[in-house]
C-alpha cells in the first residue's frame, strides 16, 4: 500500500513516467510506420513517432523533456552516429515545442484530444497535426540539404515539390492526425487503468440514441469485408483488389462517424489506416506509374481521414446539444428545476402517483416590494427543504405563478403527506435579514397514467389550495363535495378561451344607459356585453372577473375607449355635444402608460376631453394605489372627468375617497333601492351627500327605478339620477336613432304655440 501511495504521489515526476514510458512505447509505435521506396529513395506512408512525443508533452508537459531526449539519443546513437543523432534530437525538440507550445499558448485547456470538442478542434488539429507535420518536413529537408542527414537514407529530396515529399508530408498528417489519439488513449491507461471504464462510458453516450446492436454488428461486418477485399490477394484484374476498394471505405466510415461519434469512428479508423497503408502492396502494384498510384493513395488516406474525423466531430456536437436542448427544455430556466413539461413525463413513466400543489400567493407581494430575485431564492430553498424528505425518484416541479408541484409515489401517501405538511410549515425564509412567512395552501390527488388535461387539473389543485390557506390542512381534490370546485375551474377555462376569441373576432357589444340631470342634460355610460355562441349577450359580471384574473381587463378597456370614440367621431354630427361615461378596472387605472394612450386616440379620433368620464370602481383590488392616484390624476388635467363608481360598498370608502380628487360620486344602488324603507340607508345616504357637497363633486344616484325613489333622490339634492326608470341600456346604434327622435320632439315642443 505504501509504494501504491509513493507511485501515485511522483508518477507524474520527471524520473518517472515521463522518463520510462518514452523508452517502451517509442519501439511498439514504431512497429506502426510504414515506409516505401520511391524512385531508389525512402518514402513515408505512415509515421507514429512524432505523435507519441505530442501526447507525451500533452501529459506531462515540460517533466516530458527528459524521457524524449534520451529515448531518441538511445535509440539514434548505435545506428547514425552522435553528429546525427545530435541534429536528430534537436529537430524532434524544435518540432514537438513549438506545436505544442502554440497549442498551449492558444488552447490553455489540453484535454480532449480525441477532436471532438468543436470550439478547440480546429486549433488542435492546426498545431498538434498541421503544424507539425509542416515543420517536421520543413526541417528535414533544410538539415539534409546542408548535409547534416545521409541523404541514402533520407526522405528528404533535392525538389521540394516532387511526388515523393508529397507522400512523405501527407504520411506525417496522417500519422499526427489518428496517431496522437492513439498514444494519447494509451498513455492514460498506462498512466490510470480505470480510464478505460470512462473511455467506454463516454463512447456508448456519443452514439445516436436510435442505433441497434445489429447495426453496430452489420457495420463492423461491412468495414471488414472491404479490407478483406483489399488485403486478402485476388486475380490482378479484379477491380476489389485496387485503389477503388479504397474509395468505398469513405461512405460506410462516413456512415459510422454519423452515427457512432467520434471516439468510435477514430478508435476503429486509427487500426483500418496502419493496417491499409502497412500492407498497401496487395492493393496497388508495383508498375509504372507506382510513384503517382502510391500519391493518390496517399492523398486518400489523408483526406479520408480529415473528412470522418471531421464528420464524426460535426455529428457528436450536434448530438450533444441536441441532447443538451432536450434537457434544459425540461428545466426552468429561472428557478433551475423541473418544469411541466418534465412533469408530465415522468407522470407517463409511472401507472400510479400522487400530485401534492403548493401555492403561495402572498409571494407576488412580496416580489413587487423586495425583488423579484426574493421569490426565485423562496422557491429555490422550499425546494430544498422538502427533497430531504422525498424518495429518490420524486421530484420538485417549477409551475408558472406561485405553485409548485411534487410527483409522490402511492406508497402510505396519507402519512406522507401528513409529513408534508409538517414539514412544509416548519419551513423558515430569510431575506436581507428578515423573517418571511409566506402562507403556503397544499392540496393533492391521485393520479393513473395517461394523465389527461394535466394543465386543466393543475388549476384545480390551484383553487383547492386557495382553500387550504383557510382550513390550513392539505386538501384532497377527490374528496367529496368539491365537484363544484372543478365544475368552477373548468367554466373559468371555458370563459377565459371565450374571452381571447371575442377580442379576437370583435363579438364585444356595446350599449348606453342614460344618466339624467336635475338642470335637463345628460350623458350616456358605456355598458359592455359578449356574445356566446348562440349570439346571446352575456353581462360583465361573468366574464370581467375572468378577464381581470387572466390578464384582458386592460385589452378591454382599450378596446371599449377605442369602439366609444370612433363612434362619436363617426356621429359628431347627429351628436355634436354629447359625453360618455367609460368604466375603467383596476388593471388600466395602475398603468402608467394609460393617460399617453387615451391622449393619442383623442386627438385620433378629434373628440373633447370633456367629452369623456372615466369611472373607476373604489377596491382593494388597487395594486398601486399611489400609481392609480397618479393616472386619475393626468386624466384630469388632460380635461376628462372621473367618477367613482358604486361608492359605499368598496373597500376603506371614506379613508380613500379624502385621497382621491375625483369630479362624480356614484352611490351605490343597493343604497338607493332601500332608500324608502330603510332609515340607515337614508342616512347613508344623506352622508354620501353632504361629503361629496365638501369635496365640491357631483353625485349620481344608481337604481332609481320608482318615481317615489326619483323624487326622495331630488330632494337629498343628487345631481344625475339612472336606473330603469330613466332609461334602459340600449345598443349605441338604437341611442342615435332615439337622439335623433329627441332632438326633434324638442323642436316640436318649442314651436307649439303659447297661450
Amino acid at each position: 500500500m505504501h509504494l501504491v501511495n509513493w507511485y501515485k504521489l511522483h508518477k507524474d515526476n520527471w524520473w518517472c513516467l515521463p522518463l520510462v514510458l518514452p523508452l517502451v512505447l517509442l519501439p511498439l509505435v514504431r512497429m506502426g510506420n510504414t515506409y516505401t521506396a520511391v524512385d531508389g529513395s525512402v518514402a513515408v506512408l505512415y509515421y507514429l513517432p512524432i505523435a507519441l512525443f505530442i501526447a507525451l508533452m500533452l501529459f506531462f508537459g515540460w517533466a516530458a523533456l527528459p524521457g524524449i531526449i534520451l529515448t531518441l539519443l538511445i535509440h539514434y546513437f548505435h545506428s547514425i552516429g552522435p553528429k546525427e543523432t545530435f541534429i536528430a534530437i534537436i529537430h524532434f525538440l524544435t518540432t514537438i515545442i513549438i506545436s505544442w507550445g502554440g497549442y498551449r499558448i492558444f488552447v490553455p485547456h489540453r484535454f480532449a484530444t480525441l477532436y471532438g470538442n468543436q470550439r478547440v478542434g480546429v486549433q488542435r488539429l492546426f498545431w498538434l497535426v498541421l503544424c507539425s507535420a509542416s515543420v517536421f518536413l520543413m526541417l528535414f529537408q533544410m538539415a539534409s540539404f546542408a548535409g547534416f542527414y545521409d541523404y541514402r537514407t533520407s526522405m528528404a529530396t533535392q525538389d521540394p515539390l516532387s511526388i515523393r515529399t508529397l507522400i512523405n508530408y501527407q504520411g506525417l498528417l496522417v500519422g499526427g492526425l489518428t496517431g496522437i489519439p492513439l498514444c494519447y488513449f494509451i498513455i492514460r491507461v498506462i498512466r490510470h487503468p480505470r480510464y478505460l471504464r470512462s473511455f467506454f462510458s463516454q463512447m456508448r453516450k456519443q452514439f445516436d440514441k436510435r442505433v441497434s446492436l445489429f447495426e453496430v454488428v452489420l457495420w463492423c461486418s461491412v468495414v471488414a469485408s472491404l479490407i478483406a477485399l483489399l488485403l486478402i490477394p485476388m486475380s490482378s484484374r479484379s477491380i476489389f483488389n485496387s485503389n477503388y476498394t479504397l474509395s468505398l471505405l469513405l461512405p460506410v466510415m462516413l456512415w459510422g462517424a454519423m452515427r457512432f461519434g467520434v471516439i468510435f469512428t477514430t478508435a476503429v479508423w486509427t487500426p483500418v489506416i496502419i493496417l491499409l497503408t502497412h500492407y498497401f502492396s496487395r492493393y496497388i502494384s508495383d508498375y509504372q506509374g507506382f510513384d503517382v498510384q502510391l500519391a493518390i493513395a496517399s492523398s486518400s488516406f489523408a483526406v479520408f481521414s480529415c473528412i470522418i474525423i471531421f464528420m464524426a466531430m460535426v455529428s457528436t456536437r450536434q448530438r450533444e446539444l441536441h441532447t443538451r436542448a432536450r434537457r434544459v427544455a425540461y428545466i426552468d430556466p429561472i428557478i433551475q428545476l423541473p418544469n411541466l413539461r418534465a412533469l408530465n413525463q415522468d407522470l407517463s413513466r409511472t401507472p400510479w402517483s400522487v400530485l401534492f400543489l403548493m401555492r403561495m400567493p402572498e409571494l407576488d407581494l412580496l416580489g413587487r416590494n423586495y425583488g423579484v430575485m426574493l421569490g426565485i431564492h423562496y422557491k429555490q430553498q422550499l425546494a430544498t427543504w422538502v427533497r430531504d424528505v422525498l424518495y429518490p425518484d420524486e421530484l420538485v416541479y417549477q409551475l408558472s405563478g406561485d405553485d409548485m408541484v411534487l410527483r409522490l409515489n402511492t406508497e402510505f401517501h396519507k402519512e406522507r403527506i401528513e409529513a408534508l405538511d409538517k414539514r412544509i410549515k416548519a419551513f423558515r425564509f430569510v431575506w436581507d435579514g428578515m423573517p418571511l412567512q409566506p402562507q403556503v395552501g397544499m392540496s393533492y390527488c391521485y393520479v393513473r397514467t395517461p394523465v389527461s388535461h394535466l394543465p386543466l387539473l393543475l388549476g384545480e389543485m390551484s383553487t383547492m389550495a386557495d382553500l387550504s390557506l383557510a382550513t390550513l390542512l392539505p386538501e384532497s381534490l377527490q374528496r367529496t363535495g368539491v365537484n363544484h370546485v372543478q365544475r368552477a375551474v373548468k367554466m373559468k377555462v371555458e370563459m377565459m378561451n371565450h374571452l381571447q376569441q371575442a377580442l379576437d373576432n370583435d363579438e364585444f357589444r356595446l350599449v348606453a344607459q342614460r344618466i339624467e340631470g336635475a338642470r335637463g342634460d345628460h350623458y350616456y355610460e358605456i355598458l359592455l356585453r359578449m356574445l356566446d355562441d348562440n349570439g346571446e349577450l352575456i353581462t360583465p359580471d361573468k366574464f370581467l372577473p375572468v378577464a381581470h384574473e387572466f390578464g384582458f381587463s386592460s385589452r378591454i378597456d382599450s378596446m371599449v375607449l377605442e369602439k366609444t370614440l370612433r363612434f362619436m367621431h363617426d356621429h359628431r354630427q347627429t351628436l355634436p355635444a354629447s359625453r360618455f361615461s367609460i368604466n375603467l378596472t383596476p388593471a388600466s387605472v395602475c398603468r402608467a402608460m394609460f393617460p399617453g394612450e387615451v391622449r393619442q386616440m383623442l386627438e385620433r379620433y378629434q373628440v373633447e376631453p370633456w367629452q369623456i368620464i372615466f369611472e373607476v370602481t373604489e377596491s382593494n383590488s388597487l395594486s398601486n394605489v399611489e400609481q392609480a392616484n397618479l393616472t386619475l390624476s393626468r386624466l384630469q388635467s388632460m380635461g376628462c372627468r372621473v367618477a367613482i363608481d358604486d361608492f359605499g360598498t368598496g373597500y376603506a370608502s371614506y379613508a380613500r375617497l379624502k385621497n382621491v380628487n375625483a369630479d362624480i360620486l356614484k352611490i351605490d344602488g343597493s343604497f338607493i333601492r332601500n332608500l324608502l324603507s330603510s332609515s340607515l340607508d337614508y342616512q347613508i345616504v344623506a352622508s354620501i351627500c353632504h361629503l361629496a357637497r365638501m369635496k365640491k363633486m357631483q353625485v349620481v344616484a344608481e337604481y332609481v327605478e320608482t318615481e317615489a325613489i326619483r323624487d326622495e333622490v331630488r330632494k337629498l339634492g343628487i345631481d344625475y339620477l339612472q336606473g330603469f326608470l330613466i332609461g334602459y341600456p340600449i345598443p349605441l346604434e338604437t341611442l342615435l336613432a332615439l337622439e335623433i327622435a329627441e332632438g326633434r320632439a324638442v323642436e316640436n315642443a318649442v314651436l307649439l304655440p303659447r297661450d
